[in-house]
Parts: C-alpha cells; structure tokens; sequence
C-alpha cells in the first residue's frame, strides 16, 4: 500500500508503517488519518504481520496535524462534523493497542501533538538520541486528553509526570523520555535503523500467539480488579498451555535446539 502521505509495506513478517511528508515534518492531513485508521483496522486479519514498526521519513517522526490543512479547515465546521474527525483519530489509537501485533514506535526528531500520541499508543518506544516529545494540545487551546492521551500517558510515565507533561504541553528530550519511563530506549541516530529492526526481528521470530495474548492481557487488565485480573491469567495460561508453541518449547529443550515457534 501507498498513497501520497502514507506507505506500508511487509517483509518476512515485519509490517512497516511510513508517514511520507518529510517536507512537513510528516504533518498529518485528513488522508492520512483516513487511512492509517482503515489500516490498523486490517491488522487483526493480517496473518502475514507479526509485528508493526511505525517510522516517519526524514527527520521527523510525526509533527501531529496539519495546521493549515486540518486546524483552519475544522474551525468553520459544526459539532458534528468535529466529532466524526475526533472519532476518527481515537480510532486510530484504540486499533494500535487493540491490535494482536506488537507495535513498536521508531521516533527520530519530533513526535509532537497527534505524532506523541501515535508513538505513545505502540507498545514499544526506540528513539534517536535527537528524538522530542510534544504532548502540545493546551498550547492550542485544546484539552490535553486526545486520542487516548489521558488514558495512555498516566500508565506509562505515572499521573504526576502525565499531569506536568499534558497540561503544560512542553517539549522533553530523548534522555528525559528515558528517564520518565516514555522511551524503551535510546540510541545514537546513526543505530536507530538498526536497533529497531533487530527488536523487530526478534518479536516476528517469536511465538507471536504468545505476544499477543501478553499484549491483551496487559491493556485488558489495566482497568480490571486484581481478582478479575487473575482469572483472566489464569485462563489465557491455561489456553497456551495446550499449544503448540508450549509443546514446541519443550521438545526443543528436551532435544537441545531452538524452538521452531508456529504462532499456534
């Protein structure tokens, strides 16, 4: 797939999600949330991805939505019309964490606005050490909850951090990313590529039935009583207990190899 601001392409199980308006800093248009949300929509179906990698080109990684192409045309617009935008952006978000492939965020340069949001909805975030985040929607004049961003940021960083980060809407660097728990790691620009394609190889080569019940378990159970929360352990263990996967583990052990991981 490719379009005019927005390329996905697969190669042996990596699925590599492009924004491609480098001379905006990959600005976001109508289009391009349009069809990033139809194609995180697809994931589920997607048998030939076992993992996600969302990258800008360029030097950016996302400098949220166009201002001149989205902010000026939604001004003149009535209620309706808003929401059906503002729904369409949060779908985006709640098909990145909903789903079953892991979803890793390369970030170099600015992930400002919907771009920090985008990047804070994969499970996974590798930044350059140029990379900065933006939560800047009150800078707008618009709430700092968008997207999920209010959900999302208090479990990632904590509510203190969230609080600071999304009502005074400032720019932190790579090594306070790091050090807020926002960032996964950072690296040199020049092991950006690099670094993200060796954890993405070693998430397509896993047991990827495995990853994406971990991946259910950890969105469902942030809202769940501890009780709650068990059970559900318990049964989704129970279930990959029987699995190939799980089998597939203990004939390699028992032989002395690696596992051959199915994904069953």
């Amino acid at each position: 797939m490719s379009s005019q601001h927005l390329r996905f392409d697969v190669a042996d199980g990596v699925g590599h999600v492009t924004f491609t308006r480098p001379d905006k800093l990959n600005a976001l248009t109508y289009e391009t949330y349009g069809e990033l949300e139809a194609l995180t929509r697809e994931m589920p179906r997607r048998d030939d991805v076992r993992v996600v990698v969302l990258r800008g080109e360029g030097k950016a990684f996302c400098a949220g939505g166009d201002v001149h192409s989205i902010i000026g045309d939604m001004l003149p617009k009535d209620m309706r019309e808003h929401l059906e935008f503002t729904r369409m952006t949060g779908e985006v978000v709640r098909n990145l964490r909903e789903m079953p492939q892991p979803v890793i965020a390369q970030v170099r340069g600015v992930a400002a606005g919907a771009g920090s949001v985008i990047a804070l909805a994969a499970d996974l975030r590798v930044l350059s050490a140029n990379a900065k985040f933006a939560f800047l929607f009150t800078k707008v004049g618009l709430s700092g909850g968008d997207m999920g961003a209010a959900y999302l940021l208090p479990r990632v960083v904590g509510l203190g951090r969230a609080s600071e980060l999304l009502l005074l809407g400032d720019t932190i660097d790579a090594e306070t990313c790091l050090r807020f728990g926002l960032a996964n790691r950072v690296v040199a620009d020049a092991d950006l590529d690099g670094e993200v394609a060796h954890l993405a190889r070693r998430l397509a080569d896993g047991p990827t039935m495995a990853q994406a019940l971990t991946k259910k378990m950890l969105q469902r159970e942030l809202d769940m009583d501890f009780a709650s929360a068990m059970e559900g352990e318990v049964q989704s263990q129970a279930l990959l207990m029987m699995g190939k996967d799980h089998a597939e583990f203990f004939a390699a052990w028992s032989g002395k190899r690696p596992p051959k991981w199915s994904g069953r």
